[in-house]
Formats: structure tokens, sequence, C-alpha cells
């Protein structure tokens, strides 16, 4: 992981710690913790003993720190209290019902995406998509979807702030690419995952295109691995997904109400 910096203030610091830490596969040591973020040792020694006191961080008996239980609560809380979940939910379910593959609900965060809802197949197949969890929008279908509504000046900044790697032999790696497929999601209403992210794994994805909540950039997929579904039927399935983020988007506008 790259150094975090973290000169924004007491919260700041805080937050890069906490951020360290929900990024590592594996509960980190304070030596760890001062590789990685930029603080003084006196000043991460605060910054730790007043999370763990918080309960935000929690200490293992070998004295490395994981992420603590108050967090859960957090995320509990803005879990119930996310309206544009609960909107999307039961179009998703229905969906669901309809293809009987996994479906996701994402919204661009920066230049990532943050999995808000997943319903999984009735056939499990392990992906890395989880709730909360944030992937890459270059390589994934929700990403890619929610990027195309970005308006044209504000999505070349954002292109600019991707650092492009490869995950599989077929990801985008660089931004002329990037910018291609977008436009061509933007011209179609719906575009793909060709295992660009998970080998195996791809998607037909479509933006959730609202009036009403503007600032919301969010997409929905249809999820499959390979071996059971062709491309073909990811084809077939286009009308589903944008016509499911098109309904979406209208129940926002009831139940959200203008917003501009």
């Amino acid at each position: 992981m790259a150094k975090q910096s973290s000169d924004t203030g007491t919260l700041g610091k805080a937050i890069a710690v906490l951020e360290a830490v929900a990024s590592s596969p594996r509960p980190l040591r304070f030596t760890d913790l001062l590789a990685l973020v930029d603080q003084p040792r006196g000043t991460l020694h605060r910054q730790i003993s007043n999370l763990v006191d918080e309960g935000l961080l929690h200490t293992n008996p070998d004295h490395s720190y994981e992420l603590g239980l108050k967090l859960l609560q957090f995320a509990s809380n803005a879990w119930a209290g996310n309206k544009f979940r609960n909107i999307a939910e039961p179009h998703l379910a229905a969906l669901h019902d309809k293809v009987g593959e996994t479906i996701h609900l994402g919204v661009l965060q920066g230049v990532d995406v943050v999995y808000l809802d997943k319903v999984e197949s009735r056939q499990a197949v392990r992906m890395h998509s989880q709730i909360g969890n944030v992937s890459p929008c270059f390589c994934t279908g929700v990403g890619k979807a929610a990027f195309s509504l970005l308006p044209a000046d504000e999505a070349e900044q954002r292109i600019k702030n991707i650092q492009f790697r490869t995950f599989t032999p077929t990801t985008i790696t660089d931004a002329e690419a990037f910018r291609s497929e977008i436009e061509d999601i933007r011209g179609k209403g719906y575009g793909f995952d060709r295992e660009e992210h998970e080998t195996g794994i791809h998607c037909v994805a479509a933006p959730i295109i609202s009036e009403t909540a503007k600032s919301i950039y969010a997409g929905i997929s249809i999820t499959a691995p390979v071996y059971r579904v062709p491309m073909s039927q990811l084809e077939n399935w286009s009308g589903l997904v944008r016509e499911t983020a098109a309904q979406i988007a209208e129940d926002m506008s009831v139940k959200l109400g203008p917003r501009g």
C-alpha cells in the first residue's frame, strides 16, 4: 500500500489510520502503521490509543490492530438510513427473480465503485464483491456504468486520478481505451465487464440515470460465471438491466422528490 498523507488535522489523521487498517489484508502492528501513514511516532501512538478507546480499533493479543466493532454499529446505522439503497432493493430482487444470477448495486466514489447491495445467485460462485467493498471503476461493469454519468469535464478530471493496473488479460489499462468504453456506454445505455476484474466472471451493467438525484452516480449489473452464462446471454439481458435501472430512477423521483 502507498503511504497515506494525513495532514488534514486530527480527524484526517485518525481517518488515515483507519483507512490503512481497513485496506490491509492482515492485522497491522504499530511499525506497519508507522510505515504506512505520514505521522510522527508520538502522534500516531496517540491516534491509535484514542481509536482503541472509542472502540474504532481493536487490539489483538499479539499487539496488532483490526477495525473495532463500533464501526459495525456506524455501518449498520448508515445502511438502515440509506434511502437510495432502500428504493433500489425491490427492483434488484425483481431482476434477480428473472435471471437467477448475482445482482449488484454500486455508487461511484472518486475513481472507485462502492457496492451498496448484492443479491446472490441461486448457484453461489465466489466473487470479490461484497456489500461495502470498493473496486476500481475502470474494470468493473457497475463502475463503468456509474462513471458514464459524469459530466465530460468532471470525467476527464477523474480519469487523471485513475491508476490503471492489470487484474486479468482483458483489463483496460490505459485512459484512451477507458474513454472509448465510457462513450460506448453513454451511447447504448449499458456496458460490460469482460472478465476485466476477475477471470471467469463477467457482467452486463447499466447506469441509473436520475434527474432527481443528479449527484448520485450509480449503476446496477447482472454478474455471472463465464462457464455458465455466455456473452450472448448477457447481451440478451441488456434490456432487462436497462429497464431495471430506469425503474429505480423513476422510483427515486417519486420517493425522494425534486432535489436537483
